[in-house]
């Protein structure tokens, strides 16, 4: 299943024109994401308050992962504050891995951005959280925190634009988009052999674990005749029809 790395603003310097800051409020969006990503089978691994930009990089390269997000809110040029609206996602010019996800981005977030003709994606060699990541990457500038219309709909809006992010994860993936649901525990229940736990929820798709009868396994999600499960931190998808739960 896929890995990102969730990079979320560490920048508590910006401040909101209607009070907060920026990275309390990416942090609230990461935070809202979390059950999508859980049930989607998306693993994560997350910055913290106390890195920057530059550990998260560092942190990222270090690891393997398969897309890096960066989560921050804008702010208009100097003689331009309050004045600039819209959402932007910027990503590597070479990168076409990159350009797809922000266009992936931008497409849904036209969806519940409220002037979506404002909502672009933009090719930049000047962000290091693009440039310097090892995994292809997308920084969305989810909207201007320096404009009272902008500001207040990123606080009116925290789930929606979290479910928003993670349903094009899921389209960049290639994975069926899932609610959110309660993690269950399942048994496994197989006559013969083991159950087999996979990448995909098809029967064509590749094998990624297996387990075995009466093994305990959690259910994160389930999506016509599949569970979303994780079995001693393999994750993937397995046939509803061999697990009690």
């Amino acid at each position: 299943m896929p890995r990102i790395y969730l990079s979320p603003s560490t920048q508590e310097f910006n401040l909101f024109v209607n009070g907060g800051t920026e990275e309390q409020y990416m942090n609230l969006i990461a935070d809202a994401m979390v059950p999508y990503l859980r049930s989607n089978g998306i693993e994560y691994t997350r910055n913290t308050p106390d890195m920057t930009a530059a550990s998260s990089i560092r942190q990222a390269n270090q690891g393997n992962y398969d897309f890096y997000l960066a989560l921050h809110s804008n702010a208009a040029p100097e003689g331009q504050s309050g004045q600039v609206r819209g959402s932007l996602a910027f990503y590597y010019p070479t990168s076409a891995k990159g350009k797809r996800m922000a266009d992936i981005i931008v497409h849904n977030l036209k969806m519940i951005y409220p002037l979506p003709q404002l909502v672009r994606a933009v090719p930049t060699t000047t962000l290091g959280e693009v440039r310097l990541t090892k995994a292809p990457a997308v920084l969305v500038e989810i909207a201007y925190h320096d404009n009272v219309e902008d500001a207040n709909w990123i606080k009116n809006n925290i789930d929606a634009i979290a479910r928003n992010l993670v349903l094009s994860l899921t389209e960049y993936f290639g994975l069926p988009f899932i609610n959110p649901q309660p993690v269950r525990i399942g048994t496994v229940r197989v006559s013969w052999g083991n159950l087999n736990i996979r990448s995909r929820p098809t029967t064509a798709s590749a094998i990624v674990g297996r387990a075995p009868n009466g093994a305990k396994l959690q259910v994160l999600g389930s999506w016509y005749g599949w569970y979303v499960v994780n079995y001693n931190g393999i994750v993937g998808y397995a046939s509803s029809s061999y697990i009690l739960v």
